[in-house]
Parts: structure tokens; sequence; C-alpha cells
């Protein structure tokens, strides 16, 4: 290890500093070829050319001498330690290094970390080493120098390259540019490609909507998981005595277990495995056949308590009105009746049990619109044929033979949906019966609503009326529907066999809320009265 002597003037006496610390990892680096310009591609081929033995010759074909190798950080404090005792004692300078290259050799670029030119003066060393090897700070003219130029924002000034931020930092690896000329500007970098980026997102968003439709499927899972562990678990009963009106129908010979399907079907218990237990636990609890008025979403409590409370027991009733379809009576019976739709739809089907004419398709229209009390102990089958037996009762006081009941049916059912006033029934009825005498279609928008499915209005679009399929579309197909759209009453029935004279051939209601009809024996009469129909519709928007 160096040392500084140091003499006092007062007695002569010497005081030795070190000029060395301990060797550390950093003694060892080459601190020259790390502050040498050049980029990695160029030391490394620098490197790789001397490791294979390039010879590198001048214009004259001399071969020039190998550069001495860089004095390690170590070595140059000696030095430095050195020239500072020489100086001290007036002695001949130290001479430098006989393997020293000349100087022009020090200008030149070197190519590699190992080709750096090697420090020989303080002012040959990079200010940080030198800071490094003295301990004190760079000037700020040195700072200066060391860093690139650049705003306080850290951005580059211009085309500068090595350029940092108000530390002064700059270059790769935040080194400065050492004072010497700054290193060649990158080459631009090739703009970035937007595809992967697009496709990543579309990735995310794929991933997203695939998590979102999985937590959607697994959150009940998850909550009914959570609930038996956690012991909570989504209510599975109502509260309270219930909302909006409801009646329910116990049949003769129900037990327990169809009463609490029924209470369920018809809305007024939540869960009918609740009410059975609740009734299994009151084993004094008898049911009475009959009808019962109670409310939807009631506790199993409260429902229980209603149906053993006679003042709930009523005498229900399957109400139907003139031109209801068959579908309707069916959810009617139903909802009234106790009756589950399995059970109506197969007696409905089961044309053989009502004795029926031959030829007949369907109980459309043999139904016959009236009141019908409920019988805890019918079936589906015994209500229609109570039903059907009304209708040939019906017609045979209207005087109808046998073998005209399907067509009176059938052309009643049209009268049914087409007139609107009682007065207007008979005059309906001849309109349609001049048609069928002239061989006119019968163009009623009722019959091709009903082949669309549509049982409630009577109003149809162009298309629907230009629809060849639909075997109900009397716009273009002749004759009489082929079977009847709607279960006709008395007023109907009595219509088609006592028409009204006259010779219309055309009608259209022109108030649909008076029922007001205009009656018309050509198509210009009957144009007027379309338009005034048209002009009454937008002044009401909401019959469209």
């Amino acid at each position: 290890m160096g040392a500084l002597v140091v003499s006092c003037e007062d007695d002569g006496a010497q005081v030795e500093f070190p000029t060395e610390r301990p060797r550390t990892l950093a003694d060892d680096l080459d601190w020259n070829a790390i502050i040498a310009p050049g980029n990695d591609a160029e030391r490394r081929k620098a490197t790789s050319d001397r490791t294979t033995g390039t010879d590198d010759r001048d214009d004259a074909g001399q071969v020039t001498p190998p550069p001495v190798p860089p004095m390690s950080r170590r070595e140059a404090r000696a030095l430095e330690a050195e020239r500072a005792r020489v100086a001290a004692t007036d002695e001949s300078p130290v001479p430098e290094r006989p393997t020293d290259p000349p100087p022009a050799a020090r200008d030149e670029r070197p190519a590699s970390p190992a080709d750096a030119p090697i420090a020989t003066r303080p002012e040959d060393l990079h200010p940080e080493v030198a800071a490094l090897l003295t301990g004190e700070l760079p000037t700020e003219p040195a700072a200066t120098a060391a860093g690139g130029g650049s705003g306080a924002d850290g951005t580059d000034d211009g085309d500068v390259t090595g350029g940092g931020g108000a530390a002064g930092g700059g270059g790769r690896g935040g080194r400065g540019g050492g004072g010497r000329a700054s290193r060649p500007p990158r080459e631009p970098r090739p703009k970035r490609r937007r595809g992967p980026l697009v496709a990543g997102l579309v990735i995310v968003a794929v991933v997203l909507a695939v998590g979102v439709g999985a937590y959607t499927f697994a959150a009940p899972k998850i909550q009914q998981l959570i609930a038996a562990i956690s012991g909570a678990q989504e209510p599975d009963d109502y509260t309270g005595d219930g909302t909006s009106k409801v009646t329910i129908t116990i049949k003769q010979g129900d037990i327990g277990e169809n009463v609490a399907a029924t209470l369920q079907r018809s809305g007024v218990v939540k869960d009918s495995k609740v009410f059975y237990k609740l009734l299994l636990a009151s084993p004094d609890v008898q049911f009475q056949p009959g009808s019962y008025a109670l409310k939807k979403q009631m506790s199993s409590k409260s429902a229980l308590a209603a149906l053993q409370d006679t003042k709930n027991r009523v005498q229900a009733s399957i109400i139907i009105p003139e031109g209801t379809a068959l579908a309707d009576i069916e959810a009617g019976m139903v909802s009234k009746a106790g009756l589950t739709k399995q059970e109506v739809d197969a007696a409905a089907k089961d044309l053989s049990a009502y004795d029926l004419p031959s030829g007949v398709t369907t109980l459309e229209g043999w139904l016959f619109p009236a009141t019908y009390p409920i019988n805890p102990g019918w079936t589906a089958e015994q209500y229609f044929k109570s039903m059907v037996d009304t209708m040939k009762e019906r017609l045979s006081a209207a005087g109808v033979k046998e073998a005209d009941q399907e067509r009176t049916i059938v052309f009643a059912s049209l009268v049914q949906k087409e007139a609107g006033l009682a007065a207007d029934y008979p005059k309906v009825a001849r309109v349609f019966q001049n048609r069928l005498d002239q061989g006119m279609k019968l163009q009623s928008d009722a019959t091709v609503a009903y082949g669309t499915g549509n049982t409630h209005t009577v109003t149809t679009t162009d298309a629907e009326r230009a629809d060849e399929s639909n075997a109900y579309n009397t716009y273009v197909h002749e004759g009489l529907p082929p079977a009847p759209i709607s279960n006709p009453g008395d007023i109907a029935i009595k219509a088609v066999t006592n028409e009204a004279p006259g010779k219309w051939l055309y009608f259209v209601t022109v108030n649909l809320e008076t029922g007001e009809t205009v009656f018309s024996n050509t198509y210009d009469e009957h144009l007027v009265a379309v338009k005034q129909f048209q002009a009454w519709l937008r002044a009401h928007p909401d019959y469209q």
C-alpha cells in the first residue's frame, strides 16, 4: 500500500498518509475500458479479432504492436501517488511506461475496451474515475461535460445522443459522455406492429366473456355451496298473508301432496314441499273438496290456516265469454278447476269421447260459452263433455239439423269474431252469405289472424293476408275457413240461421270503442268507410 509523506515546518516531523484503500472487487475493474466509446458489437468484434490472432498492419506493411494492457484502478492510483511524492521532493518526473503507445495512438478510437488508451495524466482520467481515486467531486464544468445536454424534464435536446435528465445521466445505462464525442445515433426503431396488440385485446375480451359466462353459470352453485357450509339458505317460503286474489280447487280424492302441488301451481305457496312438511306436522288437518278463495304468495302457514277457514270456501266457476278460443278455455280449466295442463290437453284431443259429427277435427267451436260451476270430483273430460252437450242443445233450439251443425258453427264463429254490436250480427252474416253466393272471397281478417295463432285481435298485415300457406286465409282461399275460429254464442248462431235482408257486400267497423259499423253495397262506398276508419285509428294510436 502506498503512502503520502508530509513534513511539518515547525518541528520537522513527518506524517504519513496512506494513498490506497484496502483492495476491493472494484480494484480489478478496467475503468478506462468501461468509459471507452464504442458499442458492444464493436468491442466484441475487436476482442474476437485479437483472439483469432489477426495482425493489424499499417500502410507500409509493418505490424502494429499490440496495445499495452490498460492500467487497473489500483495501478492508476499508485502512479498518481508516486507523481505527487516526486513533485513534493522536487525529484525528476517519473517516466511513463516504456511500453506506452505514441500519442497518436491515443487519439485513435479504440476498437474495444481492451484497446482503450492508458491514462498517464490526471487530466486523461474520466472525471468520475478521478473522483473515485481522489475522493473529490468534479467541478460544475466537468459535470456538465460528462453528461449530455437536456431539459429539466429528462428529454433530449435536439439530436444530442446520450443526453439525460436534470441529473446529467445520458446514454445507455445512464452513463455520461465522458467529455468525448457523442456515440453514433442509434438507427430508428421500426414501428411496432399493432396486429399482436389487437390480437391480445381480442384474447383478453374472449377470456373476460368466458369468465363472465362461467361466473353466471357457477354463481348459483357456489352460493348454494356457501349456504350449505355456512348454514344460510335462500328462503323457500313466502312471508305474510299474500298479495292478489286467486281461486283454487281441491278435487274429490285429492291427498295432501295433491293439495300442495295445486297451491304451488297456482302461485299460492313458493314450495310445495314446505307446505307438505307443515301438513305432516298437523295430523288433525282435513281438507274438504271444493273451491277456496286464497291469495298469491302466502306463507305455508297462512295458506294452511286459510284452507281451514270456512269463510274462504266459495262456489267457483269456469266462465267462458262468447268468442273465446279453445286455448283460453283450457287455461281457465287449469287455473280454476285444479286440473293439470297435461290432463286438459289429453282430454281435448280425445274427440271420440264427445259424440261429435263425422269430419270434426277439433273441439274448437263446440264448447258453448257459459258459466260452469267447479265440481271438485270432475275430470277434464267431464268438463268438456258438459260444454259440448250444451252446444248441441243450443243448436237444436235454433233449429239446426245435425247434418248442418258443423257448418253452422264455423259460420257462427266467423260472425262472432267480426261483428260488434248485437244489432249488426244478422247484417254481418248477410254480407258473408252474399259474397259466398256470388263466388267472392270472404276476405275476413279474423280468419287470417286465427291462422297465425292470434286469437285476441282481428287486425292483420299485408304479408299475412298474402300468405297462401295459411289455410284460414280467406283472402286467398275461397269459401268458409276449414274449422271454427272461436266458440260462438246464441246471438251468433241465430244470426247465421236468420240473416238480415240486404245486398251488402262490404262492411267495416269505423269506431272500435262504440262498435259502429258501416255496410256498403259497392266497393267505392266501402273505400269511403275505410278512410273513416283510418282517420279514427290515427286519432286513437293505442288501438294500432
